[in-house]
């Protein structure tokens, strides 16, 4: 967990005093609890006080938010203060349980961090700033509440017929977020009369290898084609079943099925207002159910799924969905440049994890919000050069061991002498070819990884 970063930007203030304080506060709190070693011995203490410290500082900002609104007359505050009796009678109760069943395993502290993270930045994002007019709630086309009642108990029933998991509700508002390694599926019905209805799955990946991997091979350790092959035949009846408790629904028609990536679901969760929106933890991973209201053609999805191209596309997801989760190395490109930091984004953008910065000062601010694992650092730079950055850089004790490769346009013979006392990693001509550069910053990347 300690080489991610849950940064407060200005743009998540709302204007109201008393809420933006307690809003930077719960992002410092979520910051150091991504910050610890999960390798370290003391990490389960760690993140028992920091969980207590993160549930004490909700609970306050949550009574002094509705406490303004109150004030305010707001006319969205049942709505609101229902989201938060969600968050913190249903949800952070589960997710805390499941830390404490586990011992604070990595994947149930992935799940708390993943929830509370994704749930804190959409809801400061969406409901917060609704408060002051600037937005409209996301949650304004909800079913009602006896219809998500229905819901909810099929949903239940069918993860206990088809897998024997007592599954449990832990937020009847799931904002989208991220847990763990995911499949995201989306499944497009309409009527007769053209009314349509937009259906997104989310199966953790370890929730589909532990029941329909068992189902179908039992000795698989990852999700295959045969398992996603599996997994959307039990979607379509899922679905179905969910559907004939419903007389509006009747005779519908499957028209689409895609399989997303998390871009993709998330831009869709963005677009559309759920109409109901559910996250379960089955005891064996997490899953999520959102009912969509689609007012308008998507046009920027994948294929959608046929029996022509089916193995394909399954096979290219997972290919892709594989490389998603592969971890890309942090790239810092200094140089004062426009053109530069342009030409160099592109070049290592697909393979890297790139942000560049014009100065210095861009630099260390930089490296303190997102610390990167190479800085390439222009030599030649007004203001404050090379030398000096890289002064700065091992000035700051986190930054001591950074590795630095200076960009430069001429190689000087006094200057490198100078330049090692402050051990740099390598020196790179900007005249080298940029296949070269990229060639030279791969092979740097494989050498550390041998060590």
């Amino acid at each position: 967990m300690n080489d991610q970063k849950f940064v407060w930007h200005d743009r998540y203030n709302i204007g109201v005093d008393v809420i933006d304080r307690e809003h930077k506060k719960l992002f410092s709190i979520m910051n150091k609890l991504f910050s610890y070693d999960e390798n370290d011995s003391k990490s389960r203490w760690a993140y028992q006080e920091g969980i207590k410290f993160f549930r004490g500082h909700a609970m306050k900002h949550f009574a002094e938010e509705e406490m303004y609104m109150a004030s305010i007359g707001y006319e969205g505050y049942d709505t609101h203060r229902r989201l938060h009796d969600v968050f913190r009678k249903k949800t952070l109760p589960e997710i805390e349980k499941e830390l404490m069943a586990t011992h604070y395993s990595p994947e149930a502290v992935e799940h708390f961090l993943g929830v509370c993270a994704g749930w804190l930045i959409g809801h400061t994002m969406t409901e917060d700033r609704a408060i002051t007019g600037t937005v409209s709630s996301r949650w304004i086309d909800l079913l009602p509440e006896e219809e998500q009642a229905a819901i909810k108990k099929a949903i239940t029933q069918q993860l206990y017929e088809l897998f024997q998991l007592d599954a449990k509700v832990i937020s009847e508002s799931y904002g989208g977020e991220k847990f763990g390694n995911g499949i995201y599926y989306r499944l497009l019905y309409s009527s007769e009369k053209g009314k349509k209805y937009e259906f997104l799955l989310v199966f953790e990946e370890r929730l589909l290898v532990e029941t329909v991997g068992d189902l179908v091979e039992g000795d698989a350790d990852k999700v295959n084609v045969m398992m996603m092959n599996a997994t959307r035949y039990i979607a379509k009846q899922f679905i179905g079943r969910i559907i004939s408790h419903f007389p509006s629904m009747d005779n519908l028609e499957l028209k689409e099925e895609n399989l997303l990536s998390y871009k993709q679901f998330d831009r869709m969760f963005d677009q559309h207002n759920p109409q109901c929106s559910l996250l379960f933890d089955t005891g064996k991973g997490y899953f999520a159910y959102c009912m969509l209201a689609p007012d308008f053609q998507e046009d920027s999805l994948p294929p959608s799924i046929c029996a022509e191209n089916a193995m394909e596309e399954i096979l290219k997801y997972l290919n892709e969905n594989d490389a998603e989760n592969v971890e890309k190395k942090k790239l810092l490109i200094v140089d004062d440049s426009a053109l530069i930091l342009q030409v160099m984004k592109e070049l290592f953008d697909k393979d890297y994890d790139v942000t560049t910065a014009k100065s210095g000062v861009a630099a260390i601010r930089s490296m303190t919000l997102n610390a990167p694992d190479l800085v390439l650092l222009d030599y030649e730079m007004p203001v404050c050069n090379g030398k000096q950055v890289l002064e700065m850089i091992r000035a700051e004790e986190a930054f001591v061991d950074t590795p630095v490769i200076f960009l430069t346009g001429t190689v000087d013979k006094e200057r490198l002498k100078a330049l090692l006392p402050l051990k740099p990693a390598g020196y790179l001509l900007k005249t080298t070819r940029p296949p070269e550069i990229k060639a030279t910053v791969d092979e740097f990347f494989e050498k550390q990884a041998q060590v």
